[in-house]
């Protein structure tokens, strides 16, 4: 009881220090980061599955392997020392690094990894379906992760993927490796820990979850005996900010070290000031919009023909150039550029009387429909001009903003109208996205981004499948190109910017590294002079 109220005791101190207006100054030690946290849903990695969420993972827990920082498509090891490719290209072995251990002090062991894989998988939260990829299922698992001895785990796949596939898969966030020894004291109702994981950590990363105050603050202590090796900083501050004219304000007074999402009109108020840098990062992110096919209250969203006039009814380079003023590009399939097989055909344009003639020749009058968006720039904005887009082919929008946990709770469920949102991949091969949006095999197969829109395609997901059986580079690249070109014509999807993502800070804070996607944030090198 003592060490939670000195725990609770150093956390208000340190938060006060953080946002008081009067000091003007962050502590020594301490990054300040001003952001909205509003998306949490879960810490635990098995389950979360949102941009805050992500943006921890990579600090507070490690995978067997993980993306390279400096190049992404290059996988190196974190907890796993070496790796190799069973004969029959079924399984990998891997051998973890000697002496590892969590934040908690124990060690980390071939048991964790095991325990890490089969939690995921039978816990079966939203981010499942990545390991599904794999065939791994609640009755197979546990015979295809094993422990060979003290040093090695064995991890073997049923699908019919390759070796350089399944790797790159476990380089995805709800692939992290868990403490089991801590988890155990803290299982309730046979849930594997995930109550309390939602709120709390149980890695070896360099920062460890101290507190977490829902739609407030986290905060990040240090963790010195990480792998990684110990972390420059003594603790990192989110503060949920949910306003973007506050976070530039804390940003600009140095009541913050770092601000996030901030908007067109912020950023450039911002540019050029003494003492601030804009980092500006290439970015994965895709924004699309989303109709639920599956609507039992509105079926004209379920209409091809509708799905081929809204992509008449976007005005991309409105968006991009005027709105957004260069934050975003129009890209308009489902692969970003930068990843292999990408392509950037941009077939549509802004055309409300072509899609007029679409609507019209298909039957339908008078088509309405709610967009639900994150109440977080750009969105509001974006709402608000596809609103008068789509009014000028006689389709009327009601700009529907909420909070971002809300808006994925609503996607999840199948209870909304449409959707305009951003997409980041799980792991840099060009599955993470084609599963996602051209895989749709209705209520029995995994909740992808197809099977929220209601999307059923079979011949696409069939094709879909072929591409991660498919050994030869050339031919898989093919079968790709023809999927985005497939689903960017034909499907509940209208896919509209690729972003590039634009962070503040102050011009003390040294070492900060991001990537092009959410989980590439990396601390562990911070410094404040």
């Amino acid at each position: 009881m003592k060490s939670h109220l000195l725990l609770s005791t150093a956390f208000a101190g340190l938060l006060a220090l953080a946002v008081s207006s009067v000091q003007a100054a962050t502590p020594p030690g301490v990054l300040v980061v001003a952001q909205s946290i509003d998306d949490v849903v879960s810490f635990d990695p098995a389950e979360g599955y949102e941009l805050t969420p992500f943006q921890i993972f990579n600090n507070v827990y490690n995978r067997l392997v993980d993306s390279s920082a400096a190049d992404p498509m290059k996988l190196v090891g974190a907890l796993a020392d070496s790796w190799e490719v069973a004969a029959d290209g079924k399984s990998v072995t891997f051998k973890l690094k000697a002496g590892a251990k969590f934040a908690s002090g124990n060690p980390v062991r071939p048991e964790d990894v095991v325990y890490s894989f089969v939690r995921a998988v039978k816990l079966a939260k939203t981010p499942v379906f990545i390991l599904q990829e794999l065939g791994w299922k609640p009755e197979n698992v546990e015979g295809l992760v094993t422990k060979v001895d003290d040093s090695h785990v064995k991890v073997g796949w049923a699908n019919d993927v390759g070796s350089s596939f399944a790797i790159a898969i476990l380089a995805a966030p709800i692939a992290s490796i868990v403490d089991e020894k801590l988890l155990a004291g803290h299982i309730a109702n046979n849930d594997f820990g995930n109550a309390w994981l939602k709120t709390a950590s149980a890695g070896s990363g360099q920062f460890s979850i101290a507190k977490y105050v829902p739609h407030e603050t986290l905060l990040l202590s240090a963790n010195p005996s990480s792998p990684a090796g110990a972390p420059k900083l003594k603790s990192i501050i989110v503060k949920n900010v949910a306003d973007a004219a506050a976070r530039r304000l804390l940003i600009e007074q140095g009541d913050a070290d770092l601000a996030r999402d901030l908007g067109v009109d912020q950023i450039a108020s911002l540019a050029g000031k003494s003492g601030i840098v804009i980092k500006e990062t290439p970015s994965a992110q895709q924004d699309y919009a989303l109709f639920n096919a599956a609507s039992k209250t509105n079926p004209a969203l379920g209409n091809p023909a509708f799905w081929e006039a809204a992509r008449y009814l976007v005005d991309y380079d409105g968006l991009a150039n005027k709105l957004l003023k260069g934050q975003y590009t129009v890209h308009q399939t489902f692969l970003p550029v930068g990843f292999p097989g990408a392509i950037d055909d941009k077939p549509f344009s802004y055309d409300p009387a072509k899609a007029k003639e679409i609507l019209a020749k298909a039957g339908l009058k008078d088509v309405k429909f709610k967009l639900s968006v994150s109440n977080q720039p750009p969105f509001p904005d974006i709402a608000q001009a596809l609103q008068a887009s789509f009014a000028a082919g006689g389709v009327a929008v009601e700009v529907d903003p909420i909070v971002a946990s809300d808006l994925y709770g609503r996607l999840r469920s199948r209870n909304y109208d449409a959707s305009f949102l951003y997409w980041f991949p799980d792991y840099f091969d060009a599955n993470t996205n084609a599963s996602a949006f051209a895989f749709g095999t209705g209520d029995d197969g995994p909740h992808t981004v197809a099977w929220r829109a209601g999307w059923t395609a079979p011949e696409i997901s069939a094709k879909t499948h072929s591409a991660v059986v498919e050994q030869d580079p050339t031919k898989r690249t093919a079968i790709y190109v023809e999927l985005q070109k497939s689903v960017a014509a034909s499907s509940p999807f209208v896919f509209a910017l690729q972003g590039k993502d634009q962070t503040v800070l102050s011009d003390k804070v040294k070492g900060y590294v991001q990537g092009i996607t959410p989980d590439q944030v990396y601390y562990g090198g911070v410094e404040k002079q």
